[in-house]
């Protein structure tokens, strides 16, 4: 049981006690409050060098998992001696409150419910990996990812690209203790996600429909980048199309939201789903400018 606590949060006993209370806690906790370098993905490493079980399981220090997790996570490996990595998702019941966190949170918990089975893909705030398994394919790219980004889903596309079988269980859940702002909100899905993922695509020549990659999210993003023109352009037709036609193929999540929250909560929901796939879209041409500035300072280094 790994925890990367480096930044010393105030959550992290109550993710502690949580481990602890667990039904079939885990042999070993391993709170990782140094590392050789900065960022979880270093911090998570160490602690792996640490650990001695068979298997690694990760947890945010701001995550307080379910009792029920590690008997999941346990059954899940006595069960199949293929599956290499399984992880899960945060529960629709966020303790902070605040539009923005609570959009946030469960717009990931919506997303992990909707994709179960084997992925492509993995998740660190609530996920486990055979040991083996984690020190052949060398573990997090520390190295690259020297503050909180894509770096497990970076493991989890050199472990899909390995043959290895990863599994979401969307039963395995944790409840989120982190507030968001949205600054904060823009700021991971532009900085801390949206540019390090398209790079990671176009490193690998290809595209991928791994949880909020799918054709749905595509062409939300077409349709949110058509309204934000349409208020550009004074065009309001367009706003209005592109916005019903927004809320037509995300009827399931915005129903979702009405009921977890109401419907002047779920009406800022599409608000800010709008602005979290218009980030989405910003993400591809500042990853290119990224990626072409890298290249000229290879070149004259």
């Amino acid at each position: 049981m790994i925890v990367p606590a480096t930044n010393e949060p105030a959550t992290l006993d109550a993710c502690t006690l949580a481990i602890r209370q667990a039904a079939e806690p885990p042999e070993e906790l391993i709170v990782v409050t140094e590392a050789p370098g900065p960022g979880p993905a270093a911090a998570r490493n160490e602690g792996a060098r640490r650990a001695i079980g068979d298997v690694l399981v990760f947890v945010d220090a701001d995550v307080v998992v379910h009792e029920d997790v590690f008997a999941r996570i346990r059954a899940a490996f006595d069960g199949d001696v293929g599956l290499a990595a399984v992880f899960g998702s945060y529960d629709d019941s966020p303790t902070a409150d605040g539009v923005v966190t609570e959009f946030r949170n469960l717009l990931h918990h919506f997303v992990h419910q909707s994709s179960p089975g084997e992925a492509t893909t993995f998740w660190a705030g609530l996920g486990a990996i055979r040991r083996e398994v984690f020190m052949a394919a060398g573990g997090f790219d520390s190295r690259r990812y020297r503050e909180p980004s894509v770096e497990d889903i970076e493991l989890g596309m050199r472990l899909s690209e390995a043959g290895r079988k990863v599994v979401l269980d969307p039963e395995l859940q944790g409840t989120h203790l982190k507030t968001w702002s949205l600054g904060q909100m823009l700021k991971t899905d532009l900085v801390r996600r949206g540019i390090p993922w398209v790079e990671l695509l176009l490193e690998r020549g290809g595209s991928s429909r791994a949880l909020n990659l799918g054709w749905r999210h595509r062409l939300s993003a077409a349709l949110s980048l058509l309204a934000a023109g349409g208020i550009a352009t004074r065009r309001v037709h367009l706003v209005w199309a592109s916005v019903v036609g927004l809320v037509a193929l995300n009827r399931r999540f915005y129903a979702f939201l009405w009921r977890r929250q109401g419907v002047t909560r779920a009406a800022t929901g599409v608000l800010l789903h709008a602005l979290h796939h218009l980030t989405a879209v910003a993400s591809v041409p500042a990853a290119l400018v990224a990626r072409q500035l890298r290249a000229r300072q290879n070149d004259t280094s």
